[in-house]
Parts: structure tokens; C-alpha cells; sequence
């Protein structure tokens, strides 16, 4: 289990994904969980390792995931819920879990976020700069053209000397400059517009930049992919020089990063705050119809993420999630007995 935890980082730093590490600090019994378990959780929610079985499982999935999205570390407090407020300690955040075996643990998530990867398109001198001073930020930097070697880009950690766009690995952390300067322009933006990249920037004059909305308009692509495409790129605060330029797209996704995790920051605030209970946002009596996220247990009151939900059970046209077997069928046997002690939305 431990090998498959560290094989799992060295995986995920390599190929430049963004992680969080879940640790248990403090374990009070019964519970299944030992203090120093450790879990690596992605920002898909996939983990691997253990930190408490089907009870901790969905919650520090939940949590991990704010994490990832507002780059904050966060020390959670699970313990039943006649335990909550009765020790609070600034900077714990609580949650209520009702489950069988009522014991507590303490458990530290911290979040590994990557750093950015710049994909640089183009081999003339605003690239040439944007690769120098995207490396001196510590990131990732990839270069993709028709002229590009080593020798030339020697600070790139990948020279893609074609362009077969599909071959560049793209993830949600990966921003996109165009820098080809009327070269090959427009087969590099299409391809970039329909990847998943946050940030796809165009480096052009304002006549180049509308000759080339004309063609994306044309091309396959919605509009709300085209909106997607950001010229003149970068901050505007008069830049001229190639390294004036790169300096400020580079300050542009610096700037929607950090925006990102402020807006993230907030949400998680609010969703953490005392009036917000996990019994609130998370009902067990919800149908797929409304999509919601997560369920709660009717039998045990435990949160179970829906979309990998093993236990269910239909009642009265609605769909039921359980943690585990033996809740499961504890409400076959006697479903109304669970459905009345739930209390409503």
C-alpha cells in the first residue's frame, strides 16, 4: 500500500498533475484508521492509500478537492456529531459523521499544486523570451514550431519540432501562447481553442487578430470556444519589446491563477462556515434528475459521493445511497423506520 502511495506522487509530479496529500494526525478510537496513514487524492478524486474506509472516504475526497481548487492546506476534525463544538480550536474545521463506529480523527490535507505549464507556439523572438522567462518562474515550459531546437531554446523542457498539436500533453494547468507571428497561425489556435486549457493567448497585431477571428468563425468551432481566445495577449500596460510582451502574458496567468484561487478560497469559506452542515448540502432523499454531487446515508448519516456510489436502493421512486453493505440492507428490511428520522430539506 505504501509503494502504491509513493509510486502514485512520483507519477503525478512527473506528468505535472496537481494532488493533495491527506495524513492522519490523531486517531481516537473505535475507528479503523491509525495516526500516520496517508492518502494521495487527485483533483478528479481518484485516491490511493487509506485514511479510514467508506466513513472518512467521501469526506476527505470533498475536502481535498477545495483544497486543490484554493491552494489551501487544511486540518479537518471527524467525529460524531454529539462531539462537535465541544473543543473547538481555530483553524479545525468540523464535520459531523454519524457513522457506526463514533470515533474521531484528525486528518492534515495538503495540497501539491503544480506549477504552470506554458505552451509556447512560434520560434521568433517573443517565444524566445517567453520560454527564458517562463523558466526563470520555476515552470514548465513547452515549445512547439517548425525552427525550434535545443540549441536555440536550450532553457525548454520539450521541443516539439512539428506541428502535431495532439502530441503535447494538456491538463486544466496549462496555458497556451501563439506566438507563430502569421506562420501557422491558424491550425495552432483551432487546436488549442478545442483542448482544455484555461488559457489560450494570441500574440498579433489588431488587424492580424481580426483576420484571424474571420477564419475560427469559419472553422469548426462554437463561439464559446472562440471567446475563449485572449488578444492582444497579455496585461495591457504599454508593452513593446518581446520581453516587455512576454512579461506581460506571463503576468496575465499569474493574475488568473491567483483570481482562481481566491474565488475558490471564498467559496470554501462560505461552504465551511457554522451555518453550512454537511446534513444541509448533502440529502439522502435527492432523485438523479436534480444531479446533485453527494447523498447522505439514511441509516448511518455518512456523506456518499454519488457518481461512485457501490449502495443503492429505490424506495418509492427515490433513489437511496449508502455507504456500505450493511446499511444498505438495514433499510431494505425497514425503509420508513430510516426515511422518517431523516430530517427534510
Amino acid at each position: 500500500m505504501q509503494t502504491d502511495f509513493y509510486d502514485e506522487i512520483q507519477k503525478l509530479r512527473t506528468t505535472g498533475n496537481p494532488f493533495a496529500i491527506a495524513t492522519v494526525v490523531r486517531a481516537e478510537r473505535p475507528t479503523s484508521a491509525k495516526v500516520g496513514a496517508k492518502a494521495v487524492i487527485t483533483d478528479d478524486g481518484a485516491l490511493t492509500g487509506w485514511i479510514g474506509g467508506s466513513c472518512a472516504e467521501p469526506t476527505v475526497k470533498r475536502e481535498a478537492k477545495k483544497a486543490l481548487q484554493d491552494g489551501q492546506a487544511r486540518l479537518l476534525r471527524l467525529c460524531p456529531s454529539e462531539k462537535m463544538g465541544q473543543a473547538p480550536q481555530e483553524g479545525v474545521i468540523e464535520i459531523a459523521l454519524t457513522c457506526i463506529s463514533g470515533g474521531t480523527l484528525e486528518i492534515y490535507i495538503e495540497p501539491q499544486l503544480a506549477q504552470p505549464h506554458l505552451v509556447v507556439i512560434g520560434h521568433l523572438a517573443t517565444a524566445e523570451a517567453l520560454v527564458r522567462l517562463g523558466k526563470d518562474l520555476g515552470w514548465r515550459v513547452s515549445l512547439m514550431g517548425l525552427d525550434v531546437t535545443h540549441e536555440r531554446f536550450p532553457q525548454s523542457d520539450r521541443i516539439f519540432d512539428h506541428l502535431d498539436f495532439s502530441q503535447i500533453p494538456i491538463t486544466k494547468n496549462t496555458y497556451i501562447v501563439v506566438a507563430s507571428h502569421g506562420n501557422y497561425d491558424e491550425d495552432m489556435l483551432v487546436a488549442a481553442l478545442q483542448s482544455q486549457a484555461p488559457y489560450v493567448a494570441f500574440v498579433a497585431s489588431k488587424k492580424r487578430a481580426n483576420a484571424i477571428l474571420e477564419y475560427l468563425n469559419e472553422a469548426n468551432l462554437t463561439q464559446i470556444q472562440i471567446a475563449r481566445l485572449k488578444y492582444p495577449a497579455g496585461l495591457d500596460f504599454g508593452a513593446v519589446t518581446p520581453e516587455e510582451i512576454a512579461i506581460s502574458i506571463l503576468a496575465e496567468i499569474i493574475q488568473r491563477r491567483r483570481q482562481s484561487f481566491d474565488l475558490a478560497q471564498d467559496k470554501s469559506l462560505i461552504s465551511n462556515s457554522p451555518g453550512s452542515s454537511i446534513s444541509e448540502v448533502a440529502e439522502g432523499t435527492l432523485t438523479h434528475s436534480q444531479l446533485p454531487i453527494e447523498a447522505r446515508d439514511p441509516v448511518c448519516g455518512m456523506t456518499v459521493e454519488i457518481a461512485t456510489a457501490h449502495f443503492t436502493s429505490e424506495h418509492a421512486g427515490i433513489t437511496y445511497y449508502f455507504c456500505a453493505a450493511g446499511c444498505k440492507r438495514s433499510f431494505d428490511k425497514e425503509p420508513q423506520k430510516y426515511i422518517q428520522t431523516m430530517s427534510p430539506r
